[in-house]
């Protein structure tokens, strides 16, 4: 089975090609999605707490049972080891 590719910004998963974002010489990142990536920068200047809180209602909408806090708990203890939100990145 292939290990499950995660956007290492927002942790949207990266199914399909055209969820990816782009660098600056136009290739697709192999890091992050077009939602948090185009043309070799973020769309959105934000700290991560500020991305869960985003993301949270995406989440728990594509979760049926989870609420929004529980999303934001989930997302708190998995966003430190994407890419993007490492400590010293």
């Amino acid at each position: 089975m292939n290990e499950m590719t995660f956007c290492q910004s927002c942790a949207m998963p990266l199914t399909a090609g055209d969820q990816r974002g782009t660098e600056a010489d136009g290739s697709l990142s192999p890091h992050y999605c077009k939602y948090c990536y185009d043309k070799g920068k973020f769309l959105q200047d934000m700290t991560m707490e500020e991305m869960i809180a985003f993301c949270a209602p995406h989440m728990a909408k594509a979760n049926p049972g989870m609420t929004e806090e529980q999303a934001k708990e989930q997302m708190r203890s998995f966003f430190p080891q994407l890419l993007r939100w490492k400590a010293g990145s």
